[in-house]
């Protein structure tokens, strides 16, 4: 790994070791798995289930909110993300 390749992110360290990333851009963008979180949290027991099951491990609110936003941008990634349908050339145009 680069020597400066941790310093080119846009995070900083907290005091616990863990990274804050930079909360700016896109505020829709970043509400949208919040939104997503909470609407599981209040209907689907699969994810009513797995925050019981982490908050017996010990976790916090904070965190557990924090690994389902990024269960839920993976699942959004791979249904919006294009599909290649055609084997890649490779060096041909």
């Amino acid at each position: 790994m680069l020597p400066f390749a941790e310093s080119a992110l846009s995070s900083t360290r907290r005091a616990d070791g863990a990274r804050r990333l930079n909360h700016g851009g896109d505020r829709q963008a970043n509400a949208a798995p919040h939104r997503i979180v909470f609407t599981r949290l209040r209907h689907d027991p699969r994810t009513q289930a797995y925050y019981e099951r982490r908050t017996q491990e010990g976790k916090t609110r904070r965190e557990i909110i924090r690994c389902l936003k990024r269960y839920a941008a993976r699942e959004v990634f791979n249904l919006v993300r294009p599909v290649s349908r055609t084997p890649a050339l490779k060096g041909r145009l």
